[in-house]
């Protein structure tokens, strides 16, 4: 089973082909989605061969550059900038400890070799190419990236931090090595627990309550530590990344003799080969295990009987995807109280002043990290998923359901629901932020309790009224579920970037809060408003 050098290069070569195609047709695509300019665009401008061969360059441009600019807003703002903020722990510390954790992140959920991607599907399952060869070949490409990616940005911003020349000369192995050694592990799994009853998913877009565990573990260690003060030495965190590159290494053998790559792509790309076969088949095995079993009858059900219209199809709706929409948020708020749980008791049983007026000054001038952690643990996109994946891919096909009237009734009732859907979490935050403020003895002003209580609930508010209103006013998905909108894209992008830049910010919590609240009331009343009028236009499956 050995890999010829020959077959190796055509393999890539095509693998880019596959990628500039679908490129090409994504930036046609694109351009023919926004208003003034698909006027504009003739329909032959796609057979044009000067068209193609400018967006071919522009491909290849990108691709080169994508090589390196991730690894660089990656290091740069996850890593060096916020290393810098900590007062108790030296910069070098901080940010040897953040890029070991968040390495081991990266490596549970980016692992490349099982992301479901559109070239894979068009690789291996409709050009019918080697998916050994295949997997094997843009792995390797993908880690060379990351190599070159991490010695260039990582030296440099490394050495910025005070950080020994010696370590970061072996980050890029470190973190090419702990990749490896998680694909490997995967398909060691896969090899001995996918027999009988257990069948394993080794997509990395599906995330077990496990590897849930470990990211929030792995976060809270790269961030929460050299916040506490209580990072591990260089010296130390230096002689484990050797330990994972030396397994790493051994994990190579594993992943170049798998020989089941076309079953394991067979299963990760089975969701988009349904999806091209049969619309009506789509995401069934997807959901039907997070679709409420308790085989409940809704004429059983009184409080769902009473209801008329709308709010009968609504409830119908959340009775059925109890689990899709509600476990999620009971996992969040476990975990939520969990921590708040474990600040409290460390106050109360350290009793250490000191510690108690580093938590207070903590809370009160780092609230800007509250709009990250609400982004990160909204429920918005995936309700809007749920929605079209379930109901409105199909609803839409009838008139009755595109009326004003309909909706904007709709709209009303399900921005209520996701409101109540991702509540929980921020009126548990809020409360135990706020107590342990009180606890901590951290301010006279009475103000900093409430308004530490209502900011992640505006926020939460927030994000609910967001997701819904970009999904209704640009409704990106196709019959196929796939995002089909620009416009769309740019707009949750601008919205990770924008939350993202809060964590720097250092304003009271008088200040911050103030405007959070602030612009969080004015912005649902003007996207409703934007909604209840364009919403009636824009409601509609893109084609």
């Amino acid at each position: 089973m050995k890999l010829r050098g020959n077959s190796m290069m055509k393999t890539l070569r095509i693998s880019f082909s596959l990628k500039n195609t679908y490129r090409i047709n994504s930036i046609y695509y694109g351009f023919k989605q926004i208003p003034v300019i698909k006027k504009i665009l003739p329909e032959s401008l796609y057979a044009a061969g000067g068209f193609k061969l400018v967006v071919s360059i522009l491909s290849v441009i990108w691709e080169i550059i994508s090589g390196f600019i991730g690894k660089f807003i990656y290091i740069f703002f996850m890593i060096f900038m916020v290393s810098a903020l900590f007062s108790k722990t030296p910069q070098s510390e901080a940010f040897v400890n953040i890029l070991f954790f968040l390495t081991f992140i990266g490596a549970l959920l980016n692992t490349f070799i099982f992301d479901p991607s559109k070239d894979k599907y068009y690789a291996v399952v409709l050009l019918r190419i080697d998916a050994r060869e295949f997997a094997i070949v843009n792995y390797a490409y993908e880690l060379c990236k990351i190599l070159i990616g991490f010695l260039v940005f990582g030296l440099i911003f490394g050495l910025l931090s005070n950080v020994p020349v010696y370590v970061m000369l072996i980050v890029p192995l470190f973190v090419v090595c702990a990749k490896l050694t998680v694909s490997a592990f995967i398909l060691w799994s896969y090899e001995n627990h996918n027999h009988g009853k257990i069948k394993i998913n080794v997509s990395e877009n599906r995330l077990g309550s496990f590897k849930v565990i470990l990211v929030i573990l792995f976060l809270a260690a790269a961030y929460g530590l050299p916040a506490l003060g209580f990072c591990p030495p260089v010296s130390a965190l230096f002689v484990l990344m050797l330990v994972v590159i030396v397994i790493g290494v051994f994990s190579c053998r594993r992943i170049v003799t798998f020989d089941k790559y076309r079953i394991v792509y067979g299963q990760i790309l089975k969701d988009m080969d349904s999806m091209v076969e049969s619309v009506q088949n789509m995401d069934v095995d997807k959901n039907r295990k997070l679709i409420s079993a308790e085989n409940e009858s809704l004429e059983q059900n009184s409080r769902i009987e009473k209801k008329k219209g709308f709010e009968y199809l609504n409830a119908v709706f959340i009775n059925r995807h109890k689990r899709l929409l509600w476990k999620p948020v009971k996992r969040v708020c476990a975990i939520c109280i969990l921590l708040v749980a474990a600040g409290i008791g460390a106050m109360l049983y350290l009793d250490d002043p000191g510690f108690r007026k580093d938590t207070a000054e903590l809370l009160l001038k780092n609230l800007g990290m509250s709009t990250f952690w609400m982004y990160l643990i909204n429920r918005g996109m995936g309700y809007t998923q749920a929605l079209f994946m379930n109901c409105d891919h199909s609803l839409l096909c009838y008139p009755f359901y595109r009326k004003p009237k309909a909706v904007l009734e709709l709209f009303t009732i399900r921005l209520r629901e996701i409101i109540k859907i991702n509540l929980p979490p921020a009126l548990i935050l809020g409360a135990g932020l706020s107590a342990m403020l009180f606890i901590a003895h951290g301010t006279q002003n009475p103000l900093n309790y409430l308004i530490l209580f209502l900011v992640f609930p505006a926020e939460s508010v927030f994000f609910s009224v967001h997701y819904l209103v970009i999904y209704y006013l640009l409704q990106p998905y196709n019959a196929g579920t796939e995002i089909k909108s620009g416009m769309y894209k740019v707009i949750t992008g601008l919205t990770y970037m924008a939350c993202y830049m809060t964590i720097q910010l250092r304003m009271s919590t008088l200040k911050f809060g103030g405007i959070m609240i602030t612009f969080s009331v004015v912005y649902c009343v003007v996207a409703c408003v934007l909604a209840y009028r364009i919403a009636p236009r824009t409601f509609k499956i893109r084609e």
